[in-house]
């Protein structure tokens, strides 16, 4: 990793505890501010990187990744507005599926894709089925085909992760599963302790996981 790469990477993760720090304390405007910065931050961060082989083929992915995640963490800064919800969904589902391509770029490991399937389906069973259950009994049931699309495009996104056998991908990509997993729990089930400022932690910390597959 070159130095413009590193220190755009300590920006960003300096900028993401700043937003840990205004979801904390409830300070909306600050968090407007910096929730969106930390991944333009990102952005920027994979564009100054100088990676090789298959590395590079998967930047350009990532970079579109990135993008969609900043439009859908604009989107979800009012996730009590449905259309809004339904827009960072979306947002976020592109996103995962140029993750996906960008994991495709970097090659599979026929037994680490095998064991990341084992692992999602795990997930799917013992909490993504109760997540898509608790929608279709809530006030928004319409929300029951796009949550069901989200959690197999993101459970995709996962599976290829582990497919690529590069620990960073895969901690960030189970980190990434882990936050959306808590703005499911906490929407449609129950409203966990510091619901909030854990999604947003494990969020950053996944997509910090995902950008730094790079450097492998």
């Amino acid at each position: 990793m070159n130095s413009a790469a590193f220190v755009l990477l300590v920006a960003a993760s300096i900028v993401a505890i700043g937003d840990w720090i205004a979801v904390a304390t409830d300070n909306k405007p600050l968090e407007i501010l910096l929730k969106p910065l930390t991944m333009v931050l990102l952005i920027v961060a994979v564009i100054a990187m100088d990676p090789e082989g298959t590395a590079a083929d998967a930047r350009g992915w990532f970079v579109a990744a990135l993008a969609l995640s900043m439009l859908g963490d604009i989107f979800l800064l009012w996730p009590d507005r449905v259309p809004l919800f339904i827009g960072g969904l979306a947002s976020f589902l592109l996103g995962h599926v140029g993750y996906i391509g960008g994991m495709l770029a970097l090659g599979l490991s026929l037994p680490m894709l095998l064991a990341g399937i084992v692992v999602v389906a795990g997930a799917v069973w013992l909490i993504g089925r109760r997540i898509i259950e608790a929608v279709a009994t809530s006030d928004e049931p319409e929300l029951k085909v796009p949550v069901i699309a989200y959690v197999g495009v993101i459970s995709a996104m996962v599976a290829t992760a582990f497919g690529t056998g590069a620990t960073p991908a895969i901690l960030g990509s189970v980190s990434f599963y882990a936050s959306d997993a808590q703005i499911a729990w906490n929407r449609f089930i129950s409203e966990l302790p510091f619901g909030r400022l854990g999604i947003m932690t494990t969020y950053h910390l996944g997509q910090l996981g995902l950008v730094l597959t790079l450097t492998q």
